[in-house]
């Protein structure tokens, strides 16, 4: 309890905030694999991200596995996570399960090592209606009063489109400070409907964009690239800050757009539902060749993916790596 800080509020929620893998030792992708969490990873990793920049850390979301994960490995992770971090920055961690008693449960015990939030998806064995996930944050919050929420709001991965009607309903939840968003067209339309009261992390190729609709409002993103290197993650928050200042744009659009062409080849067929798929596999396989950090192999039962793909998935790693080395070098 000793590293965590105070309640954090929406207003808290600002810059680059990195989602990471949970790096896995060799063979973790076998069934019979136990002990699976590479904790010096972890904690260098965790490290060498806080030093380049990042704002928070975000962990156990889908590419970090929270559906694969047994409950001591999840112990172990957030406990090697907070340790290391040792309150320099905010950390959220995943506590999504297929039930609310769960939920509280993983949630009540990240509290007490000292985690600052939760980023978690509704239960999603069954297809929920709008008033049982509501129920199910409202439940959440008055189980941990002392937890801030991060609503992971993936609709492929929890069967829930997060619709406007939805945000206006846990809009007046007040821990839920922030929201993990995919690309979304509805960012202004989240604003109105919840008066502000939820600071929403759009996905890192999205923040340019919705900085210059709403610069007052949007102070933050998320990122899982940063994982391939994060200096371009880092220049991208400077440069809309920079820019929310003096309105010069370009700089920011530049880095924009490459990290756009390097994102793209990550999606097969240009579809993020079927990358939803393989999403896991993916992501890992991008950020191990990039070379910034060893996230490991895919944990059962998600290692199956068309080569094509993880081509794909290599491509755009080496991608991000490239665009980082331009932004250390100032050629981008």
């Amino acid at each position: 309890m000793a590293n965590r800080r105070p309640l954090l509020t929406a207003s808290d929620v600002q810059g680059a905030w990195v989602i990471i893998p949970t790096p896995a030792k060799p063979g973790a992708d076998h069934w019979s694999a136990t002990d699976t969490v590479d904790v010096d990873e972890t904690a260098r990793v965790a490290d060498a991200l806080i030093a380049a920049g990042a704002d928070a850390i975000m962990s156990m979301g889908t590419l970090g596995e929270c559906a694969t994960l047994t409950w001591p490995e999840k112990q172990r992770f957030i406990s090697t996570l907070v340790e290391t971090v040792a309150g320099r920055v905010p950390v959220f961690v995943g506590t999504s399960t297929l039930n609310t008693r769960d939920t509280v449960e993983q949630t009540r015990w990240a509290r007490d090592v000292g985690a600052d939030g939760t980023m978690v998806g509704p239960p999603m064995w069954c297809a929920p209606s709008i008033p049982t996930v509501v129920q199910f944050y409202r439940d959440l919050a008055e189980a941990c009063p002392d937890m801030a929420i991060a609503i992971y709001a993936n609709h492929e991965a929890f069967k829930f489109e997060f619709s406007l009607g939805f945000w206006a309903q846990v809009a007046d939840i007040s821990q839920i400070v922030t929201a993990k968003l995919p690309p979304v067209a509805q960012l202004l339309a989240y604003i109105g409907v919840t008066g502000g009261r939820i600071r929403f992390l759009p996905i890192e190729n999205d923040y340019y964009a919705a900085a210059r609709s709403a610069p007052e409002f949007f102070s933050g993103f998320w990122t899982s690239s940063a994982c391939c290197g994060p200096e371009a993650s880092i220049a991208l928050r400077d440069r809309v800050a920079r820019a929310k200042v003096d309105g010069d744009w370009a700089s920011a659009g530049r880095l924009t757009a490459a990290m756009g062409q390097a994102i793209a080849p990550i999606f097969p067929n240009g579809s993020f539902k079927e990358f939803s798929t393989y999403n896991i596999a993916l992501e890992k396989e991008r950020m191990n060749v990039a070379g910034f950090m060893n996230a490991g192999p895919v944990r059962a039962p998600y290692s199956i993916v068309p080569q094509p793909f993880l081509e794909g998935a290599q491509k755009s790693g080496l991608a991000w790596a490239k665009i980082c080395e331009d932004v250390r070098n100032g050629a981008i």
